[in-house]
């Protein structure tokens, strides 16, 4: 027995009856009871339940999609089949994470990407180097300016994905031909991280009033 099952209902109920009313072993009395404590349990059930929705750490199902809406709009849905777990883990992340700084949208698109971006910034001598120094005539790298203040280019790179790396062939016989598991599973193809969402990431993380210029690569 446990707190809140029917056995500890029941035993809740046993103790309200006036003693000497019904005697100490009464069946008809115990069946009715039995029924009552089995509505109890389960409003007690539904009552742990609707406590944990209160909780980001504790909320589950349907709940912890409106508590991600609730702080984020649309911008952190919860990806196909992804889980309660790993749904909880984004947003965590997303509500603890460093903005409006240079470190911050490097941080949001490796988490997004799995891959660090590089970010350029002209007016910044530790991006661009000088020639003779870090530069020379002939060496690829980026040349600085100071007529760009507050703005800088940002390469993301898109999620790397295995494809069909080690997947065998229909004419290897590992599936034969006809078998649907002999296809590639679409999600091994195509990434969750779209365009969008790597966009979306760079305009929550840049500083107001900055002008970010970006390209997405594979």
């Amino acid at each position: 027995m446990s707190i809140g099952d029917q056995s500890d209902m029941l035993s809740r109920l046993k103790r309200l009856v006036p003693a000497g009313w019904f005697g100490d072993t009464n069946p008809i009395r115990d069946a009715l009871l039995w029924g009552y404590a089995q509505a109890l349990a389960w409003g007690y059930t539904l009552y742990l339940y609707a406590q944990a929705q209160t909780r980001i750490k504790s909320a589950s199902d349907g709940w912890l999609d409106l508590i991600g809406l609730d702080f984020f709009g649309n911008n952190l849905i919860r990806y196909t089949s992804q889980t309660d777990s790993s749904y909880r883990n984004r947003i965590l992340i997303n509500i603890f994470r460093e903005r409006a700084t240079r470190r911050g949208m490097e941080q949001v698109l490796f988490d997004l990407t799995g891959r660090h971006p590089i970010i350029v910034e002209p007016a910044k001598p530790d991006d661009c180097g000088c020639l003779g120094v870090t530069l020379g005539l002939g060496v690829s790298g980026p040349i600085g300016s100071t007529s760009c203040p507050y703005q800088a280019f940002v390469t993301v790179y898109r999620p790397s994905g295995s494809g069909g790396a080690n997947w065998p062939g229909l004419r290897t016989n590992a599936f034969g031909l006809g078998v649907a598991s002999g296809l590639i599973p679409q999600a091994q193809l195509f990434s969750e991280v779209s365009d969008a969402d790597i966009v979306a990431a760079i305009e929550a993380t840049k500083a107001y009033g900055t002008t970010v210029w970006y390209r997405i690569t594979n």
